[in-house]
């Protein structure tokens, strides 16, 4: 059974670097699902929100979450990351907007950061397909963190979206690996074996139960991406100034909320509510 391991966390990001940066602009179909991310990013978070940005990296999405705010708190388990967030930050001059930037385990925030701390937590780019058995504790750390009535926006790695995007080398893999992998949606040294790269995968229903469980309410559930995932050399022709990717990524926000297609994205999308008491008292007496 797959078990969540800070330090091998800490040790890939560290050594993984720039790329984490560079991963959201390696080709037109990362683009696009950077830029469905980026919608939920303009469309929930707000000026004069204070922001926990946890799991930042280098600071891709940092950057953009500087054009709305000036309150954001970056936290990461990778020491090496949150050095390169600092370097960008200063480098592009979105420092400003930053208060600190802070070493954590998404698992136990409790050293750090008090009940109710931020109007907004921004979890994004899978950092909770990493902690395995954990998730629960994770999920219930957000919901603490998030102030009542606050949102959550948080992402993870899809399975069968996975298998969408690479189904040529899912096809490579022995077959009684892929079901072991379908059956528990872990990467693990279980499924594929030691020395790789480890990560949960969740199907939809599973994503929605756990953050409900955690006491979020679900408002939203998006892939990242699902009409163009294998239409890279499409893409590659039409340049971002250009009207038709405007439009494209349109239809992909429109498209990706789709029951049907939620699940075929990389990644899943949720935004998410903390209830405010007044909500709570209004639930119960209905």
């Amino acid at each position: 059974m797959a078990r969540y391991d800070p330090d091998w966390i800490r040790a890939h990001y560290d050594d993984y670097g720039m790329r984490e940066w560079g991963r959201w602009d390696e080709s037109p179909v990362e683009r696009v699902k950077f830029h469905v991310h980026l919608h939920y990013l303009r469309s929930h978070v707000h000026p004069g929100d204070r922001v926990l940005e946890i799991g930042a990296g280098a600071g891709r999405f940092t950057r953009e979450l500087a054009k709305i705010v000036d309150r954001i708190v970056v936290a990461d388990i990778s020491p090496g990351q949150l050095r390169l967030n600092r370097e960008n930050a200063a480098r592009l001059d979105f420092a400003p907007a930053v208060e600190d930037w802070i070493e954590c385990d998404l698992c136990d925030l409790r050293p750090h950061f008090g009940d109710g701390a931020f109007d907004t937590v921004v979890c994004t780019g899978g950092p909770l397909s990493y902690v395995f058995e954990r998730r629960d504790d994770a999920i219930r750390e957000l919901h603490r963190v998030t102030k009542d009535g606050g949102t959550v926006l948080v992402s993870v790695m899809s399975l069968w979206g996975s298998v969408h995007q690479y189904l040529s080398g899912v096809l490579q893999i022995d077959p009684e690996v892929n079901r072991a992998i379908v059956k528990t949606g872990d990467l693990s040294p279980e499924t594929i074996g030691p020395g790789r790269h480890y990560t949960h995968m969740y199907r939809t229903e599973e994503f929605r139960r756990a953050l409900e469980q955690g006491g979020l309410t679900v408002e939203t559930l998006s892939a990242s991406d699902c009409l163009s995932v294998n239409w890279a050399e499409l893409l590659g022709e039409i340049d971002e100034d250009d009207p038709t990717w405007a439009h494209l990524i349109e239809m992909e926000i429109e498209a990706c909320r789709e029951p049907g297609c939620v699940d075929m994205g990389s990644h899943m999308i949720a935004v998410c509510r903390k209830a405010a008491p007044n909500d709570v008292r209004s639930s119960a007496s209905d």
